[in-house]
């Protein structure tokens, strides 16, 4: 394996521990609606945008609202709860040595600018990340499981999104990144302690950011 050329990182589940704040803020807003969502709804949402997240909770809800509506009881809930993220085990050490050794890198998250905003406000490291492609971006055609989010982080860096390593934690992110022909690596806590992921295989499902961090200074030590 070589050393990628560029880094494109998801946000919510990778970089800040922030999926179950938005099932939650989900959960609690369709409660206001006379709505539980089940677990399988609730995973459908992830890696979505949030315009298409409310369409689809919309859709569920027993209470008709429309989506303008529904929003409007959805965002405070978002807001108090997004102020309390956590970063990820390993995410700040991972973003500081590709820094540190000039790796590009892109964040690609559904999330709109003002909500990356209030999610990172407490973590500056992720301010070391400058080129971003948000839910919002009037550059961007179509969400994630397209592949566009990760193209167009690609195209910004001036990469070939086939020399990039993607980090993602949802079915819909991990989708697009492979779709843009990016190396994937997945966060997934389901994994067994014991178990090793096998890094030539196209995602690689990993416990946490730190065997990524591993692999590349492995990498790194190859190629120096």
């Amino acid at each position: 394996m070589n050393l990628p050329k560029a880094f494109l990182f998801d946000l919510d589940g990778v970089l800040l521990d922030t999926e179950d704040l938005h099932s939650e803020a989900w959960t609690r807003a369709a409660a206001s609606c006379g709505t539980k969502l089940n677990k399988k709804q609730l995973m459908f949402l992830k890696g979505r945008r949030r315009m298409e997240c409310a369409e689809l909770v919309t859709e569920w809800v027993k209470k008709t609202i429309s989506v303008k509506d529904f929003l409007k009881l959805h965002q405070p809930i978002s807001r108090e709860l997004m102020g309390n993220a956590r970063a990820m085990s390993g995410a700040e050490n991972l973003i500081k040595w590709c820094s540190d050794n000039k790796l590009p890198m892109a964040l690609v998250t559904s999330s709109t600018s003002s909500s990356v905003d209030v999610k990172s406000d407490s973590h500056g490291w992720l301010k070391l990340i400058q080129t971003r492609v948000n839910g919002d971006d009037v550059a961007l055609m179509k969400g994630k499981p397209n592949p566009d989010p990760f193209l167009l982080a690609a195209n910004k860096l001036g990469v070939d999104p086939k020399l990039c390593w993607a980090l993602e934690d949802s079915v819909a992110g991990t989708n697009a990144a492979l779709a843009a022909g990016c190396k994937v690596w997945v966060i997934n806590k389901e994994l067994n302690k014991s178990e090793k992921s096998n890094q030539t295989m196209n995602p690689t499902h990993i416990r946490y950011l730190d065997e990524v961090l591993e692999e590349l200074q492995n990498l790194s030590k190859i190629n120096s």
